[in-house]
């Protein structure tokens, strides 16, 4: 639903906000245009990141920010099996890579398979997330040879 581009900038965010029915807020502004600079970001660093430029905002308004925006569509979360969780813009599907030593995650754009059927009886598959687990570059170079 959200566009990276479109939140990029002040006037976007503004739109974005009052398309789903939120408040206009200086708070939430600043929180989209952060995940529109730098996806995948947890809730201290958007925290931190925010506080930096309006001075006060503590971490509780930040997770109920983002449970708004989820709710309304404008935001998804990525769960990092023990670590934090990240947040990044709605948009176009993807999948991610996540890396298993610093837990860096990435976007990536790759066909889905179809659901298998066997073993789902009875069911309806809804969506599918596939994660790429691995070592990010950085990672992969601090590795001794």
């Amino acid at each position: 639903m959200a566009s990276d581009t479109l939140a990029a900038d002040r006037e976007g965010a503004i739109q974005l906000l009052r398309d789903v029915g939120l408040r206009v807020t200086g708070p939430r502004l600043e929180v989209l245009q952060l995940l529109a600079a730098e996806p995948h970001q947890d809730v201290e660093s958007i925290t931190e990141a925010a506080r930096s430029r309006l001075g006060t905002l503590t971490s509780q308004a930040v997770y109920e920010m983002l449970r708004n925006f989820m709710e309304t569509g404008l935001v998804r979360k990525f769960e990092r099996p023990g670590r934090t969780a990240v947040f990044e813009l709605s948009g176009p599907p993807h999948q991610h890579a996540l890396c298993s030593q610093c837990g860096r995650v990435a976007n990536v754009e790759v066909e889905l398979p179809p659901a298998p059927m066997k073993g789902l009886r009875g069911w309806r598959i809804g969506d599918t997330e596939l994660v790429f687990l691995g070592e990010c570059p950085d990672c992969r170079g601090r590795r001794p040879k």
